[in-house]
């Protein structure tokens, strides 16, 4: 299972570190809506090899059989350490490279507060809860769990459908074996 996992599991993991790397840096050029719809879009991109993972898994070592448990248990291994990457690239860019990524969202999310109407009272509270999470974020411990938990519930969705859909168990011995001739 280590093999499988561990292939799988870098390759979707590099897949989202690369698109994260791509996209992330220009999301203020792009549009902070449309970010997240090319950020998640790529997300569940990476996770496809969740599916892939458990169908090799599968054929290869299973010899064609796999229950729905080690199939559940090889898609969230996979899914672990494509979050790890997913993380471990967010945070070298959020503290290397993005120096005022909360000042830009945080500037994103008043104007689109104060475009729906809002009055001012509720901007200034929602000044207060950005302010907030910015200091929130500058722990890299917090921003690390905040982080993990993004593509985590994609992965596990993606998991629990590969695991129902590639489950396929062997014949059992009485499907097998020839009926007694009768006399």
């Amino acid at each position: 299972m280590k093999k499988t996992v561990l292939v799988f599991g870098l390759i979707s993991g590099a897949i989202s570190s690369l698109m994260m790397v791509a996209t992330v840096p220009f999301v203020d050029r792009i549009g902070f809506d449309k970010g997240v719809f090319v950020g998640y879009t790529a997300i569940v991109l990476s996770f496809l090899l969740v599916y892939f993972g458990i169908r090799s898994y599968r054929d290869n070592v299973g010899n064609g059989q796999i229950t729905f448990g080690k199939a559940l248990a090889v898609g969230l291994c996979i899914t672990v350490i494509s979050c790890i990457f997913y993380v471990v690239t967010w945070e070298i860019l959020y503290f290397n490279f993005l120096p005022d990524f909360m000042d830009k969202y945080n500037a994103y999310m008043v104007e689109k507060l104060k475009a729906s109407g809002a009055s001012a009272a509720v901007v200034q509270v929602k000044l207060e809860e950005l302010k907030r999470y910015k200091e929130l974020y500058q722990n890299p411990l917090f921003n690390a769990a905040m982080t993990f938990l993004e593509p985590l519930p994609i992965g596990l969705v993606i998991t629990l459908i590969s695991a129902a859909v590639l489950r396929k168990r062997g014949q059992s011995q009485s499907a097998q074996a020839p009926l007694p001739a009768s006399s």
